[in-house]
């Protein structure tokens, strides 16, 4: 199964960081928060990523270009133009990095990144900034036991996100950044079957509005609930919060 990670947006709300950068590759811990995103989806035997890519993409294919580089040390020989890595951490990942357009929303962004999946089987789906402790594969077993089109990992609100209004384990409603709190929220890690793309209709279309107001209103969104750790990382204050927690050594969302 792969994990698609929307790794594309600009994010304005925490500029401080989002410069030079786009915000997945904003760290924590001397890592991009990326990086640890991947690491919970290894963490649940999930090795293969789509990342779909827009504002300055290039900085997130470097960085995967030259992991090596970045994890190791070396010893660089100018005389013979030679570069020899000692200690080098390597990950069993194979990675797509895919051009999904500067502005295109994230519905937009899973359907351009269609001919990288697998017509056949289920994918994961998440944002490129939200860490937790999340037991995907449980996610992923209650996906198929379902049997609907989509499952939607559900926390207890930190902040306003999109709310979901849960019956039994289905969603029956969804409604994007409400006011007030309306009951748990949408917390991505989704996993989807391949037929949802069919719900996107191009590059405007925002995934948390038309496919998964449909999918709930047709009774084909399953809510997982998640109890513990979530937070994502949409300001500079949330950004420090999550890198004290890292320096502590008790990071929640360290499941590897």
């Amino acid at each position: 199964m792969k994990a698609v990670i929307l790794a594309g947006g600009l994010g304005s709300r925490i500029s401080e960081e989002t410069d030079l950068k786009p915000k997945p590759m904003v760290e924590i811990g001397g890592m991009p928060i990326l990086w640890h995103i991947m690491k919970i989806y290894s963490s649940n035997g999930i090795n293969e990523f789509v990342i779909c890519l827009g504002y300055k993409g290039y900085v997130i294919k470097e960085y995967f270009a030259n992991y090596f580089l970045h994890n190791a040390d070396v010893t660089i020989d100018l005389a013979n133009n030679q570069l020899e890595y000692h200690a080098s951490k390597a990950e069993s990942w194979k990675i797509s990095l895919v051009d999904t357009g500067p502005m295109t929303q994230t519905g937009g962004r899973v359907r351009r990144v269609a001919p990288y999946l697998d017509k056949d089987e289920p994918f994961c789906l998440t944002y490129g900034d939200g860490v937790g402790n999340v037991n995907v594969r449980e996610a992923i077993a209650l996906h198929k036991k379902s049997g609907r089109k989509a499952t939607m990992t559900v926390v207890t609100p930190p902040g306003r996100f999109g709310a979901a209004i849960i019956e039994g384990d289905g969603v029956s409603a969804f409604t994007e950044k409400p006011h007030g709190e309306q009951g748990r929220i949408n917390a991505g890690y989704f996993v989807c079957d391949p037929s949802v793309i069919d719900l996107i209709d191009g590059d405007t279309t925002v995934w948390e509005k038309e496919p998964l107001q449909k999918l709930a209103a047709q009774g084909e969104l399953t809510a997982y609930s998640h109890d513990g750790f979530w937070q994502p990382m949409d300001t500079l204050r949330e950004k420090n919060e999550l890198e004290a927690l890292w320096a502590s050594g008790k990071a929640p969302w360290k499941i590897w």
